[in-house]
C-alpha cells in the first residue's frame, strides 16, 4: 500500500510519535480514510488536523459528515481505535450492520488489534457512513 503525503506537519508528527508496532496499522487506517474521500464524490476533499491531540478526518464541505479520529487505545502499543462523535447513532448503526466484525468501545469508537487487520469493506463503509453522516441521518 501507497501511503499519501502529509500536509500537516503537526498530525505526520503525531503518527512518526506513535509506538513502533501501531505505526503501520495507524498508517493503513489512515490511507484507508483518504481513499474512501476520495472515491465517494459526495465526501469530496478531506480537512487532516489534529483534534484532541488525535489524527483527525473531515469533510471540507460544510454539512457532508462528522470528524472521524484515530489513535492507539490509552496506554497501548498494541490496540487502535477509529473514533466517532459519540451524540451520533454511527456505533449503532455499524453495529446492526457488522455485529460481528469489529470490537466496540460503547458509542464512541471502533476498536482494532495490529495483529489483525480490520475487515476491509466493513471497515470503509463504516468511514463512509461517518464522513456523509450529516447526508443520511436526519433522513
Amino acid at each position: 500500500m501507497t501511503f499519501a503525503p502529509f500536509t500537516e506537519a503537526a498530525v505526520e508528527a503525531r503518527f512518526r510519535s506513535l509506538p513502533e508496532p501501531l505505526q503501520p496499522s495507524m498508517l493503513r487506517l489512515r490511507q484507508v480514510i483518504l481513499d474512501v474521500a476520495e472515491r465517494n464524490s459526495e465526501i469530496g476533499p478531506l480537512t487532516e488536523t489534529l483534534k484532541w491531540g488525535e489524527p483527525a478526518w473531515l469533510p471540507k464541505r460544510a454539512r457532508t459528515g462528522t470528524t472521524v479520529r484515530a489513535d492507539a487505545l490509552k496506554g497501548s502499543a498494541t490496540h487502535y481505535a477509529l473514533y466517532v462523535h459519540c451524540q451520533t447513532s454511527l456505533i449503532e448503526t455499524y453495529r446492526r450492520h457488522y455485529p460481528g466484525e469489529f470490537s466496540y468501545d460503547g458509542n464512541r469508537a471502533l476498536i482494532f488489534s495490529v495483529e489483525k487487520e480490520p475487515p476491509a469493506e466493513p471497515l470503509a463503509h463504516c468511514i463512509a457512513l461517518a464522513l456523509t453522516y450529516h447526508r443520511w441521518a436526519k433522513r
